[in-house]
Order: C-alpha cells, then structure tokens, then sequence
C-alpha cells in the first residue's frame, strides 16, 4: 500500500476521521515516474503493473521493472526526437499498453502530454494543434487516425509524427538507463482538453502533485488494495484515465487491467471480460452499467467482482437496483472534473444512496453557492458547487487552463473556484447532482433538474434513454421537453406519450413532467458518451412547430 507514504496517517475509522486527518505529505520535486514507478521497480520488481489484452486475442503482463526500464528507454528515444521539458505531445493510443510507457517517460523528462481519443477527426487535431504549440503527434495507427492527422499537421514540418510502432521497437532498442531531469511540484505535468459540451474544448494544465490527488479516487473511492486487479473503460484520451488506469491505482497497491478494443463494445465483451480475467473492482460510466443490464448476466461469472463505481453523469436509481440485484454490488458514485480528480464521492463508512453523488473528498473545502455568491446552509437549496481555495488549492485541482489566462480568471474568482455543475444536499449530508447550471430548466418561476425527470421517466418499461431539456415557452420562460430512445417492441404513438407523461407526474411534482416528448433513434452524445444536451436545444431552437402545441407532431401534456 504505497499510497502511505504520501499520507500523514494512512488508516482511518469512520469518514469523519477520514475527511479531518488525510492529510497528504508532499514531497517537493515530486515526480510520479521516477518517485512511485521506479521506486515499485527497484522494491517489488515483479509486481504487475498492467494486464493489457485486445480483441485480437494479444496478453501482455507487464511488471512495474519493465515498465521502469521501457519508459526509460522510451525518454531516451523521445530525447533522441528533440523533444524536451515543457514540449507539449499529442497521444492517440486508443488504449494500446505503449501508452503507459510513453506517459511515465514523458513525466521523467518534463515533456507534456496531451492524451487525446482516437474518435476526432481533422478540424478537431487542428484545432488542438494550434491551441497546445504542439511539438510531436504520437499515435497508433488504426487505420483511419492517421490519415486525419496527416490532413491536421498539413505542411507543417515543425511538427513531428511518431508512430506507434517506432515506440515499441524503441523500448528494447534505447539505452534502459536515464538521468533525472529534475522538475518543480508546480510545473505543468499534463495537459487534457476537456469535452467541449457548451463550448470550444479548453485546455485542462494539472502539475506533478496531480497524481497524489488520486489516493482520494482510488484508495478511498474506488477502495483499491494490494491484489486488486482493476477495470476503467475509459480510453486513454480522456482524463478518466488517469483517475482509473493508473495514478491512484498503483498508489493502492491494484495492477491495472486493459481491454484495447477496436470494435463496436457489447454487454458481452464487457461482462466476459470482467469474468475471464477475475476482474475485482470495476469503474465506468452509467451508459456501460445500462448495457449490461440489458444483458443477461446469469450466464457470467462475476463472482470475483467484489467493488464497483460509476461517474461521468448521475446514475438512475433503476440502473443501481437492476446491477445490484444481480451481482450483489453496490455501485458507489463519484464527482468530479476534466479540471479535478474526485471531489465528491459515497466512500466506504456510508451506505449509497441511488443517485446520490456521496459526500466531499478529503481535503476538498467544497460548499454550495446560490446565485448571489452566498453561502448555502440548508438541506435541499440548489447551488453552484463551489471549492474554497483562499488559503491552498486540493490536490488534484488543476492548475488553470493552459495558455488562457481569461477562461482561468473566469472560474478562479475571489478564493473560489466555481465549478459549473448544481447540486444540493440532503439532511444526511449526501450531495446530489442537479445538472450544469445551462443545463437547468426555468418553467413558470420553479428550476427544474434534468437529471431528476430522467430519472422518473428512466423507471418507465418503454424508455431506454432520455435527455430532458428546455424549450421556449411564452407562457412559462420554458417547458419540459423530453427526447427519448425506446426499448425494443414499443412504438411511437400519442397513447404512450400521454401514459409517459402521466407517468411522470405520478412521481414528480407536475411542473416537472415534460410538455413534450420527441421520440428519436439515437441521441447526441459527445465522443466521450456524455449527452450534448446543448444540441438538442439548439436543434429544437430552429424547429418552430415544437412550441406550437397545435402545429406539433410531438405529443404535448396537459398541467392536470
């Protein structure tokens, strides 16, 4: 359990002795490379790092020994490229194992990368080209990524393409020795764009303490010990990655487990993975909980599986009781941030509650804001979700956007940090989410959550997905719009607009249940499967019949 030696007091016995007395000890210069990989390396040389595997049937065991001695050779490698401290480097890896090599050797040499998913296309690298100054593209070659990378680079001879091959020949063909190239604590580590829902993708900088911030994610979230063997789905071009596939998970003791998939992923490639090869701890967003539970999970054996965990977005009451009953598992939320690790989270000493975020991380000061700036005391107020930072920042709190002093400023402000996102607590203590502050719906004087009507609507047999949004109403401000995907078999009719409708004021209060419901194949989602709800009103801003209850195709309720 390594991750107490970063820890003042490593054992704790309740979450009140957690959130007062985790208190981390910093080492200055700390680097993850060289101060946690190499140091397992030179200690318990054939400990398992990463159990890597693909579609293809490849298995690769690798060590924290050959994965010191390969990011060595790598640095040497990516040295012997020109590449040096503070140059920035795209990543298209998808999840190939040389992309652990190449983050631990560029955190040696203080060159930052920049994971990106493999899904973006031209506009998309070249935007992200310009924006970082980039330095090198390294990539794995899937047959499609290069060719939009090549289009991106253009004629661009400053900027370098590396391919994946050249770094797993270099990893046995370069000099496995390597001096330390020494960095400061505050000195950008690594670079992340973020999703870019509301706007154009901003440039996430965390510094070299980034990875101590996740012994919160893995330690006392994801509850990762000696022996565990631990599944994040994320691809590596997403932060995710770094809160489940490597950082905090080495820091618990966890070897980390990797299926490179190329293909489409089903409930079975999941749920046979997580049975063949005795996966203990799980970790993914809601959407790969609904698939699997749309899957016949009696014919798996999960019976190794012992701690599971969900972000990314809220999760559905109905999807944590359908995973429970059939494995046993209680699924544990988690909050956090492109910008943070997890900030908020139902830790070990405190029962779930569906749908519930949990309880603040420790270290993080984290209060809810109303809209004057205030501070709110009282159990179900919705507010900002806000970090006090006046006197110290948390670890794993990003150190500002990187090359963007203005959208840094316009979320640091007076010792604050403003999230974005709405949430409230109950009684208990627990935060629950509401949704981003654009996201929430203004009808007739009352703020209504999107995430809540989901959540209702989500109970019903007929809906597989749905996103709630606002549309413009001169009566209201705005009305409830539901935009819904249906489970096989049901069909598109007034009759089952009307019962989703009535369904939805049975549970909730009736200012809630949507006005309208649109009934599609599929809906917007970003290449990290987050729902764009912002399209989805922007699309419905240029159909004039959608608030037109008499003109309208799309069924419309009554306020009964």
């Amino acid at each position: 359990m390594f991750f107490k030696r970063f820890l003042k007091q490593g054992e704790f016995n309740s979450y009140d002795d957690y959130f007062k007395n985790a208190v981390p000890n910093i080492p200055e210069n700390f680097n993850f490379a060289y101060d946690v990989v190499d140091v397992i390396a030179d200690e318990t040389p054939d400990k398992v790092a990463i159990l890597w595997t693909d579609d293809a049937g490849e298995k690769k065991s690798i060590t924290f020994k050959m994965l010191a001695q390969w990011s060595n050779a790598v640095a040497n490698f990516l040295t012997a490229h020109g590449l040096k401290k503070g140059d920035t480097v795209l990543l298209f890896m998808r999840r190939r194992w040389e992309y652990w090599v190449l983050m631990m050797a560029m955190h040696k040499l203080g060159v930052i990368p920049i994971p990106s998913t493999n899904q973006l296309k031209t506009k998309d690298i070249k935007y992200r080209l310009d924006a970082a100054n980039v330095a090198a593209v390294i990539a794995y070659d899937d047959g499609v990524i290069i060719n939009e990378i090549k289009s991106a680079i253009g004629g661009n001879e400053a900027i370098q393409l590396i391919d994946c091959a050249d770094v797993e020949m270099a990893c046995e063909k370069y000099s496995k020795t390597l001096e330390r190239v020494p960095n400061e604590n505050t000195d950008t580590m690594v670079v992340y764009f973020t999703s870019g829902t509301t706007d154009m993708p901003k440039m996430v900088a965390h510094n070299f303490t980034y990875p101590l911030g996740h012994i919160n994610t893995a330690v006392f979230w994801q509850r990762l010990r000696d022996g565990d063997i631990h599944f994040t789905l994320s691809e590596s071009g997403w932060a995710k990655c770094s809160w489940g596939k490597m950082y905090g998970q080495w820091l618990a003791g966890a070897t980390v487990f990797v299926f490179d998939f190329s293909r489409i992923f089903t409930a079975h490639d999941l749920l046979n993975a997580i049975s063949e090869h005795k996966i203990t701890s799980f970790c993914a967003p809601p959407t790969a909980y609904k698939m699997m539970i749309h899957a016949d999970m009696s014919k798996y054996d999960l019976s190794s599986l012992k701690k599971a965990d969900v972000a990314g977005e809220a999760l559905n009451p109905e999807v944590y009781e359908r995973f429970y009953d059939n494995t046993g598992v209680k699924l544990r939320e988690g909050f956090g941030q492109t910008e943070t690790c997890v900030m908020i989270f139902t830790n070990e000493w405190i029962e779930p509650k569906p749908g519930a975020m949990g309880m603040p991380a420790a270290g993080w000061d984290v209060k809810l804001l109303d809209e004057r700036g205030r501070v709110i005391t009282e159990p179900n107020v919705v507010g900002e979700i806000c970090v006090n930072v006046k006197d110290a920042k948390p670890l794993g709190l990003f150190q500002g956007y990187h090359k963007n002093e203005k959208q840094t400023n316009a979320v640091y402000r007076d010792g604050i940090y403003h999230t974005g996102d709405m949430a409230y607590f109950d009684a208990d203590g627990y935060f629950w989410f509401v949704g981003r502050n654009d996201d929430l719906i203004k009808t007739s004087g009352y703020r209504v959550s999107p995430f809540e009507v989901e959540s209702v609507l989500m109970e019903h047999p007929a809906v597989r997905e749905v996103a709630v949004t606002g549309i413009p109403d001169p009566a209201r401000g705005q009305a409830v719009k539901a935009t819904i995907v249906l489970n096989k078999y049901f069909q598109q009719t007034d009759a089952l607009v009307r019962q989703l409708q009535d369904y939805a004021k049975s549970r909730a209060a009736h200012y809630k249940a949507p006005r309208v419901i649109e009934f599609v194949d599929t809906l917007p989602m970003t290449i990290s499967g987050k729902i764009r709800r912002a399209l989805i009103r922007t699309l419905d801003s240029a159909k004039e019949s959608i608030v037109d209850p008499i003109k309208s195709t799309i069924g419309l309720g009554d306020e009964k």
